[in-house]
């Protein structure tokens, strides 16, 4: 079943609260954690995630693009985040943040950017409830889908299939009516989209849309007939 999470980082910050009502019906909120050094922008942080925690019955998914998430992530569990994701090229011990994360109540994410492969990771994969592959460089939002990136993304599926793990692996990045097919196709089952769905007239229809196109894609996908 595809998840579409539209991320916020497209929404209008001074209406937080009714951007997170225009898109109801979402599986999750994603929420982009960015702190000026370890990508060349600046977001929000705990304050905010704990106020839009209280806004929305929507699960937040929290996309921290920090340096030291094995220090920050667990706050973001606490302020409300049901998902947390770090950066794998952050991260100075992914197990233990992994496993505190999972601890506290919330669902474990690892990401990966587009240079850092996956191979290596392989053994880490069963501490993790999601991986992450971005699919442009992480830090602004309306960058162009890197196609370069499907095949990492049927070498991940392939792993999560090989090991029979219950893995979530999530895309972000360009996704939109134009390139999520692809991803599906590829083996992708999370889908965020910002500018996609918070750029559309009707954002609610636009996560449907964007659904619909991806459950379309995935039941003709390979990986999908396996698993």
């Amino acid at each position: 079943m595809a998840q579409i999470n539209p991320s916020i980082l497209s929404a209008d910050f001074a209406r937080l609260a009714q951007e997170a009502e225009a898109v109801r019906g979402s599986d999750w909120l994603h929420v982009d954690v960015m702190d000026n050094h370890f990508v060349p922008n600046l977001t929000l942080g705990v304050p905010i995630v704990e106020s839009l925690a209280r806004a929305t019955d929507i699960p937040l998914d929290c996309h921290l693009m920090i340096e030291d998430p094995d220090r920050w992530a667990p706050q973001y569990v606490e302020a409300g985040a049901g998902s947390v994701t770090f950066h794998a090229e952050a991260a100075a011990a992914p197990v233990r943040l992994a496993r505190e994360i999972r601890a506290k109540g919330a669902r474990a994410s690892m990401a990966l950017k587009p240079a850092t492969p996956i191979e290596p990771y392989e053994d880490l994969l069963p501490e993790l409830d999601m991986l992450l592959i971005m699919t442009v460089e992480p830090g602004f939002g309306g960058q162009a889908f890197l196609d370069i990136m499907l095949p990492k993304i049927r070498r991940t599926r392939e792993l999560i299939s090989k090991h029979g793990l219950e893995l979530w692996l999530q895309v972000d990045g360009g996704v939109s009516a134009s390139t999520i097919e692809r991803c599906a196709e590829a083996g992708a089952d999370v889908f965020v989209a910002g500018s996609a769905v918070y750029g559309a007239q009707d954002p609610a229809e636009a996560v449907a849309k964007l659904r619909s196109l991806a459950e379309g894609a995935t039941a003709a996908a390979g990986w999908a007939c396996a698993h």
